[in-house]
Parts: structure tokens; sequence; C-alpha cells
């Protein structure tokens, strides 16, 4: 059976084959994998990072990888709330609004 390709083979794979690379086998094959945080510690700091840096395009994948790790909903949203007093107001809300829009779409 043929292996599904990745988000990255999915989104760059003809066009950037060398950074697909890399993400797969060194961010998420090597980085993702050390035993010193647990993945759902992980998400929680990707998407805290995500959501600091205003990173909207990144931010939607690493939040359902976020609930699938083990965080819940109510987590997310207390940790981008707190986060909107130290990212800005705008990353919060932005961030929150996206959020919904995730977990509206996939409770439909």
């Amino acid at each position: 059976m043929a292996k599904e390709p990745t988000r990255a083979q999915q989104l760059l794979g003809d066009f950037a084959p060398k950074l697909v690379e890399l993400t797969d086998e060194v961010l998420f094959g090597d980085v993702w994998q050390r035993p010193g945080l647990s993945p759902r510690d992980r998400s929680l700091v990707t998407v805290a990072a995500l959501v600091a840096l205003h990173r909207p395009e990144q931010l939607e994948s690493h939040l359902r990888l976020a609930l699938n790790n083990g965080l819940s909903q109510e987590e997310l949203v207390e940790a981008i709330t707190h986060l909107a007093f130290y990212a800005g107001w705008p990353s919060g809300m932005g961030a929150l609004t996206r959020f919904r829009a995730i977990v509206e779409n996939d409770a439909n």
C-alpha cells in the first residue's frame, strides 16, 4: 500500500523537494520525536510561538495537531487568550478566530 504524502509533500513536494525532505526528516522526524518533551507539550510550545509570531498559515495545521496530541479545545483557547496579552491583541484575536473556524468546521 502506498504511503500517504505528508502535508509538506502535498504543499511543496514538486516545487521545493529539499525543504520538504528537511521538514519531514529533520523537523518532524527528529526534532518532534525527541524524548525531552511530549508531543502534547511540543504542540503547546509550537502553537504559542506561531501565535506570538503571527504565522496564521502554519497555525491552522498546528492547532489541529495540538488537538490530536491531547490538548483540549478549552486549553488552547485559554493559552491563546493568555498569549494575547504578551503577543498582542491582533495575534490573539486572529488565532482564536482561526481556531474557532477549525472547531466549527470539524463539528460539521
